[in-house]
């Protein structure tokens, strides 16, 4: 029976042998596509590892590149920050120096100021033009200002005080006038007189020099020395003719005589 229905009839016989042949080449037909399917499986898997390494490697580069682009926003960060510190250095910097000069600048102002104080000035006094020092036109100044009030004690305390401080000065004839004039006024006719003649004696060109002359002779006129002051009344109006002193001095001539 299992003859038969392998072979069947003769008849038939020619048919199954095909047949059996087909099946044959089917069956190997499908183990060489499982073999191929295989091989290409293989194929597509190692590609695929292959692809994951690189992706791998590209990941790692990656995250190689951005550690390394963190690094150099941190650098630059780091840069900013200094070079911001730099510029707020640099302005303090620049305002400091700024104060400094300045402070500079108003001590050199200062120091010249301080300076200009005991620096001679250019004085013009009774018609004479010379140098005195600050000290020397302070302390006059403020003689006359006393003398001018009326106060006359004090002017001759004032005057005096500055004739013993500043003999040399060029203020020195003008303050022996005044001086002589404030203790005339106070009825100290011998140190009046003792005055207008020291000063006759430093400075005879001087422009109150006519005054003064008459001065002495008002003085030895208070002594009741009349001779005297005739006698000054008349050297008086040689030495100066031109002046008003010597104008007064020929009337008071006329009526002593």
């Amino acid at each position: 029976m299992k003859t038969l229905a392998i072979f069947g009839r003769a008849g038939h016989r020619l048919v199954w042998v095909p047949v059996l042949w087909a099946l044959m080449g089917t069956a190997q037909a499908g183990l060489f596509d499982d073999d191929e399917a295989r091989k290409a499986i293989l194929d597509l898997r190692q590609r695929v590892e292959q692809s994951n390494t690189a992706i791998k490697g590209l990941t790692d580069e990656n995250a190689q590149l951005r550690r390394s682009l963190l690094d150099f926003q941190g650098q630059i960060d780091g840069l900013k920050v200094e070079q911001s510190q730099l510029r707020g250095a640099q302005e303090r910097l620049a305002r400091d120096l700024s104060e400094a000069q300045l402070s500079q600048k108003d001590m050199v102002n200062g120091v010249n100021e301080r300076l200009r104080r005991f620096e001679p000035v250019k004085v013009s006094v009774d018609g004479a033009e010379f140098m005195a020092e600050p000290a020397e036109k302070r302390d006059y100044e403020a003689a006359m200002d006393i003398f001018r009030k009326g106060d006359f004690a004090a002017a001759q305390v004032a005057l005096g005080q500055f004739v013993q401080r500043h003999g040399k000065s060029g203020y020195a004839p003008s303050a022996l006038f005044w001086l002589g004039n404030a203790q005339y006024a106070n009825k100290d006719y011998k140190d009046s007189m003792a005055n207008f003649q020291q000063m006759l004696k430093v400075s005879p060109a001087h422009a109150r020099a006519p005054e003064a002359m008459l001065a002495i002779s008002n003085v030895q006129i208070e002594l009741k020395d009349l001779k005297g002051a005739r006698k000054t009344m008349d050297e008086l109006v040689k030495a100066y003719p031109a002046s008003e002193a010597a104008a007064t001095a020929r009337d008071r001539l006329a009526r002593l005589r």
